[in-house]
């Protein structure tokens, strides 16, 4: 009688020959990228070589005062609009979310007002408030006046750019941040108000820390679009990027290369606030998996193919 293999035997029939993978050619790929760089390369050699753009004029007033000048006001617009529009989402959105019907009405009605009317419009409003309010003043109601400003000495044309920007930003931030706030799992609140917390406790170190990676994204978004947006105080004749170039190249008559200086500083500014965005979304997505998945390298993330280490090994089938 025949006896049956051991441990031993079955280990020693396994095929232990090392299996050959070979990466998936993706060739439809490869030939969109020559596409897309020869592309680019017919565009941007255009761009360079057209005279009509005078890049010497550019050159020229790219760092002139008036536009450095135009620049930092600016600039100055989209941080304390900014610093506006967050404050008041955030205070918009806890009003929004409160179970007191007044609150969250009061809250709705703002939201639904500033997002409902266009900006130019509400920019305008605020230059000529004077019209319908002469004087602003404090005191009692249907009673005395204890002190009081001329309307259009207390908002000049910055004021009322930084309370047209500032006040719709609060808007939009109020429903980015409710979106945040929501994200979070209700079992936190539950959890927190257990341990003894309070509500304001509770969302400072429990719901905003976490709502925070989903608030983050979008918020970037509008700080690269309120940078842009704040081209729109034109239409009020408050010295921005724009208004500067526009001022120049109506007396100089450069047109085309006093629109591309404006841009190019657009464009370098929105660059940097991205790359901004990009560590700030780094950080608060510490501990996810987002932040400890594998990164691919450039081939990987330019054509979709992968290259030695770089690949995650899905890329590739065996022979």
């Amino acid at each position: 009688m025949s006896t049956p293999p051991g441990p031993a035997d079955s280990w020693q029939e396994v095929d232990t020959t090392p299996i050959k993978a070979v990466p998936v050619r993706h060739y439809g790929r490869w030939i969109a990228g020559v596409i897309i760089v020869f592309v680019a390369f017919i565009v941007i050699r255009s761009v360079v070589t057209n005279s009509a753009l005078q890049w010497s004029v550019v050159g020229q007033y790219l760092f002139d005062n008036r536009i450095l000048n135009g620049l930092r006001n600016t600039l100055l617009l989209t941080v304390l609009s900014m610093l506006i529009g967050i404050v008041g989402g955030v205070l918009l959105a806890v009003m929004r979310l409160s179970p007191n019907l007044l609150m969250s009405g009061a809250a709705s009605i703002y939201i639904w007002l500033f997002r409902g009317t266009p900006l130019i419009a509400q920019l305008v409003i605020w230059n000529f408030l004077a019209l319908a309010y002469p004087k602003i003043g404090l005191g009692i109601p249907f009673g005395p006046t204890f002190v009081s400003w001329d309307t259009n000495t207390l908002i000049n044309q910055f004021v009322a750019s930084l309370l047209g920007l500032g006040l719709n930003e609060a808007a939009y931030m109020a429903e980015i941040v409710r979106g945040g706030l929501q994200s979070v799992d209700s079992g936190q609140l539950e959890a927190s108000s257990a341990l003894g917390m309070s509500r304001g406790k509770t969302l400072r170190r429990i719901i905003l820390p976490q709502a925070m990676r989903v608030i983050i994204p979008p918020t970037g978004n509008e700080t690269i679009s309120m940078l842009k947006t704040t081209s729109l105080v034109v239409v009020i004749g408050y010295f921005e990027l724009f208004v500067s170039a526009q001022t120049i190249y109506s007396q100089n008559y450069k047109t085309v290369p006093l629109l591309i200086v404006a841009a190019t500083w657009y464009l370098f500014m929105t660059s940097v606030l991205t790359v901004v965005q990009y560590y700030i979304e780094r950080y608060f997505a510490r501990g996810t998996s987002r932040a400890t998945a594998q990164k691919n390298k450039w081939g990987a993330r330019m054509l979709g193919f992968r290259f030695g280490s770089g690949g995650s090994g899905s890329g590739g089938a065996p022979q």
